[in-house]
């Protein structure tokens, strides 16, 4: 079959977002009110804060608005992969903080594993499956550099297992796979709607107020506390958490610090028994290959594959529309790279075919502070590792707006900030540079020319 034919049939929705357990939206915000505290956002970021204030302090009056649907954007439709990394990788870690890596290695799995013990508290049906994720190299000279990752971590008592050719096409089979590193314990699957519908049910229990088609459309100082003004009434908050990430940051001095990136991803039919044997796969564990512009892949609980990752793609002057969802050249380089890897799969089709925004910033990892005197805190720049993270994230929110000296709070990670972004025309012409010569790295054993040797000293990073 041919790779875009077997796109014919796909429908152009995120496929976690087609379960029939999806929530009825809740009404929106008529008129005043007031709270304690505002989340605003209602993916996870904003999920997590609601719900950990409320178990912080039950008495706690806690109002989150969402501007469509809980769950509708990043939450709902990104890859499910669910990491204890907080800082994007071992590597970026090492390469920004190395004096607190032991430090975030360790708050980030006492962070993962308290999702898994939050779903279990709740009785969260997300799908979690503690299977963990394969780095692959598809080239000599990234087998190359994960033998140099297993020497470094190490160091730091964090356990990989190394597998050769052999070990991992017994794992999964692939012609292209070469090597792998088998992270057992740092990475989850789930699906990443039912997190986000569990949590907001999770949130409604607990007494948060919710209101979806709500859009925070401004915020203010009023008295000793805020106002944030929407389409039909106002909130009037002593504190504010804001969790809106890809989406212009309602403290506008934020906005240069975060760039929006369009990721796409496939969905496969579900396999047959036989298609199944053909490749393998029975741990189930989620894969991602090496590559500066990479793949992520897993298996969902009825046995599809979803494809995604290679193509990120910035538009001029950073807005987030709804037509940019959609890519259909992407969706057939993504095609033809899958059949690549699994040619044994020939004549699979693909039901869905999605694309999103979702938030990146220079440091390629989270980053947090206040405004409006302590009185607003955010998180943003997760940059593809919001599923995890964001719980994170949401500690640190609450930790600031408490003014409390945590073990969080005192991490350089969260005391420092990126460098912000240029403004356009340099911003879009930077980016396509450092897109284009990650490519040209990809196919050039693993060489960074002038260009990506420059940011890197200057600390800076976007990648796919």
């Amino acid at each position: 079959m041919d790779s875009a034919r077997a796109l014919s049939d796909a429908q152009p929705t995120p496929f976690w977002l087609e379960d029939p357990g999806r929530p009825q939206a809740l009404p929106a915000l008529v008129g005043d009110t007031k709270c304690d505290l505002l989340v605003v956002g209602g993916g996870y970021s904003g999920l997590w804060t609601a719900l950990i204030a409320k178990e912080r302090d039950p008495a706690l009056d806690v109002v989150l608005v969402e501007g469509h649907e809980v769950g509708w954007a990043a939450s709902g439709r990104n890859g499910g992969f669910c990491a204890a990394s907080l800082t994007h990788g071992f590597g970026n870690g090492l390469a920004r903080w190395p004096g607190e890596l032991a430090e975030l290695e360790r708050q980030g799995a006492a962070n993962l594993q308290a999702i898994e013990d939050t779903l279990k508290r709740y009785d969260i049906d997300a799908e979690w499956e503690r299977t963990g994720e394969i780095d692959i190299a598809t080239q000599p000279h990234q087998l190359e550099e994960l033998h140099e990752v297993v020497d470094t971590v190490s160091r730091y008592g964090i356990e990989l297992t190394f597998l050769d050719a052999a070990e991992l096409r017994a794992e999964v089979d692939s012609p292209t796979f070469l090597g792998g590193l088998w992270d057992r314990n740092g990475v989850a699957m789930l699906h990443p709607a039912k997190l986000a519908w569990g949590l907001k049910a999770a949130c409604l229990a607990q007494g948060v107020r919710v209101f979806e088609r709500t859009k925070a459309l401004d915020l203010a100082e009023y008295g000793s506390g805020t106002a944030v003004r929407t389409p039909y009434g106002r909130v009037f908050a002593r504190r504010v958490a804001l969790g809106t990430n890809a989406f212009p940051s309602l403290v506008k001095r934020v906005r240069p610090y975060i760039v929006p990136v369009y990721d796409y991803a496939l969905m496969t039919e579900p396999l047959t028994g036989e298609q199944l044997a053909a490749i393998g796969w029975a741990n189930r564990q989620g894969l991602s290959d090496s590559a500066n512009k990479f793949h992520y892949f897993r298996l969902s609980a009825d046995n599809r594959i979803l494809w995604g990752g290679y193509d990120t793609i910035y538009h001029y002057g950073g807005q987030v529309r709804a037509e940019y969802d959609q890519r259909p050249e992407t969706f057939r380089t993504l095609s033809r790279q899958f059949f690549q890897t699994f040619p044994q799969l020939e004549g699979v089709r693909f039901t869905h075919a999605w694309g999103g925004a979702i938030d990146t910033c220079s440091r390629f990892s989270a980053f947090f502070d206040t405004a409006y005197k302590g009185r607003v805190a955010y998180a943003a720049g997760f940059t593809g590792l919001g599923v995890g993270a964001t719980r994170f994230g949401a500690e640190v929110m609450l930790d600031l707006l408490a003014g409390r000296s945590t073990e969080r709070t005192e991490l350089e990670m969260v005391r420092s900030k990126p460098l912000p972004f240029p403004p356009e025309p340099v911003r879009w012409a930077g980016i396509e540079m450092t897109k284009w010569s990650l490519d040209r790295s990809d196919h050039n054993g693993g060489q960074r020319n002038i260009w990506l040797r420059t940011l890197d000293r200057l600390g800076l990073g976007f990648d796919s």
